[in-house]
């Protein structure tokens, strides 16, 4: 029967790692910790589940080529988020995403796999696999949840698309708003780590192009830090702006959903938020014409140097033209137009004599 070491690398060089033996199946064998000085370790496969801090977590939609061509177009994809040459880094790629999704990619820097290398090598130990904390819970089974649990002196969060290691402290920030659904018992969080063993949702040291390793005098280098295992040549985006990314990629979702179930008819290939909100600023504004006449005759009134040149109403909708000082006047007028429920749309603007003239839309809000 094989067997499996699966090692948890602590976050300080001067911590003991957990340490399970798991057998084929997934069940737990032995509890323990691995130490320095400890007795030579039996031979056997290695799962290093590592600090998912230390590891940027995306999902991206990706050209086809080689592992190497693609892997080169998620870094340059990344490049933003990354604040080191893409010769220093790791980007690992997940299994090939079916038609329509992301595909998942762990960036990490080379020197921080090397270090961790360097830590198992103190111990008498070589990983055959490397797996970031962040990926060891569960991805929720309903949309704006997050599946939550601790791992050394962090919170590992996952979400659809998400997956990030924070400080505690930093986790009301990066929940706010969604259900979190927290895993603390033993036996739970150990059935996740052997299913990750079992089966690797990702494998950092693909990414690196060779196996990490190195002699005592690699960990000298690492253990020198002491009480940070290494320092990342990574600055990662803050959990926040990960948060916010997720954030913005649901509320599309949601939108598209809204403008689909407002507009049935819009075509599947369509842009349906667009395409909704085209209609919106075309459709009859609340009370027709009068009540059009009469918002857009005030908000002109309460802009200071702006004149009504003229007010049309047929079966195009109502549009008129406005005449101001300043462009931040089409604001103020807009703003205007949206407190009594109406928009207005600017359809064109020119400069005339020292005056700005645009032709607008009067629509729904």
């Amino acid at each position: 029967m094989s067997r499996i070491r699966l090692i948890l690398i602590p976050p300080s060089a001067a911590l003991p790692a957990s340490c399970l033996t798991l057998d084929a199946q997934g069940n737990v064998l032995t509890r323990g910790v691995a130490e320095l000085g400890g007795a030579q370790p039996e031979p056997m496969r290695t799962v290093a589940v590592v600090p998912g801090a230390d590891v940027l977590i995306r999902w991206l939609d990706l050209p086809s080529g080689s592992p190497a061509q693609v892997a080169a177009a998620a870094l340059h994809l990344l490049r933003d988020d990354l604040a080191a040459p893409a010769e220093r880094l790791s980007a690992t790629l997940g299994p090939i995403a079916g038609a329509g999704e992301r595909r998942l990619v762990a960036v990490v820097g080379r020197g921080l796999l090397q270090a961790w290398g360097d830590y198992l090598s103190s111990l008498g130990l070589r990983a055959d696999v490397m797996i970031p904390d962040s990926l060891i819970p569960p991805e929720p089974v309903e949309e704006g949840r997050l599946s939550a649990a601790v791992f050394g002196a962090d919170l590992a969060l996952r979400g659809r698309e998400l997956a990030m290691s924070v400080q505690p402290d930093l986790a009301e920030a990066v929940v706010a708003g969604w259900g979190l659904e927290r895993i603390g018992r033993a036996d739970e969080i150990e059935r996740l780590l052997a299913a990750a063993a079992l089966n690797p949702p990702i494998n950092l040291l693909a990414g690196a192009g060779r196996r990490v390793e190195a002699d005592r005098r690699g960990w000298k280098r690492a253990g020198a830090l002491a009480a940070a295992l290494v320092v990342s040549p990574l600055i990662l985006t803050l959990a926040t702006a990960g948060h916010d990314a997720w954030r913005a990629r649901d509320a599309d979702r949601r939108a598209e959903a809204a403008a689909r179930q407002a507009f049935p008819d819009i075509s599947a290939n369509a842009d349906a938020v667009a395409e909704a909100e085209r209609r919106l600023a075309t459709a009859p504004p609340p009370g027709g014409a009068t009540a059009a006449a009469a918002a857009l005759f005030a908000a002109v009134e309460g802009v200071e140097g702006a004149e009504l040149d003229s007010l049309t109403a047929d079966a195009d909708g109502v549009r008129a033209t406005v005449t101001y000082l300043a462009y931040e006047d089409l604001d103020a007028l807009q703003q205007a137009m949206a407190a009594r429920g109406m928009s207005l749309t600017d359809e064109s603007t020119v400069d005339d004599q020292g005056k700005i003239v645009s032709e607008v839309r009067v629509g729904g809000a």
